[in-house]
């Protein structure tokens, strides 16, 4: 069984940071609508949602229970985030971003979402994968940043 990385493990939080510097403002992506930029924007506001910075509207039951499920089946298989998945209105980013400050700004959520974490002070429910604990948080953001820079061939 191939172990489960999570950005509370210091190896893999460190790999994480090295492959979003190995992004450039001409990476090029290999799916998607967004470039490297929207993506570091993307995935920083995705992180300040695990710390209550950015709040979620609450969704239909069926939604969260395909969502859990969801949860479910990742922390069971190890599995990955398919290209081209819907995300909440809240954290699609469309706008033209710096690249060095979006870079920047989520380098140092990435750290106080670890540093959080690292206290149990996250929050203890996501409107649509249900409630976490701090390895699934650990374990579904890793998997959130994996699939993204993946996404731009790193």
């Amino acid at each position: 069984m191939v172990a489960k990385k999570s950005l509370f493990n210091a190896a893999d939080l460190e790999e994480i940071k090295l492959r979003i510097s190995e992004i450039s403002p001409q990476s090029e992506r290999k799916w998607g609508k967004m470039n490297a930029a929207q993506m570091f924007r993307h995935c920083d506001k995705i992180l300040q949602i695990g710390i209550g910075k950015i709040i979620l509207p609450k969704i239909f039951p069926v939604v969260k229970w395909i969502g859990m499920f969801t949860k479910f089946e990742m922390k069971i298989f190890n599995n990955g985030i398919p290209p081209n998945m819907p995300t909440f209105a809240e954290v699609i980013t469309t706008e033209n971003c710096n690249f060095e400050k979006s870079k920047s700004l989520l380098l140092a959520t990435l750290d106080e979402f670890v540093a959080r974490g690292l206290k149990n002070n996250l929050l203890s429910e996501h409107p649509l994968f249900g409630k976490m604990t701090q390895q699934d948080w650990g374990f579904m953001e890793y998997k959130h940043l994996h699939h993204h820079l993946k996404q731009f061939g790193v």
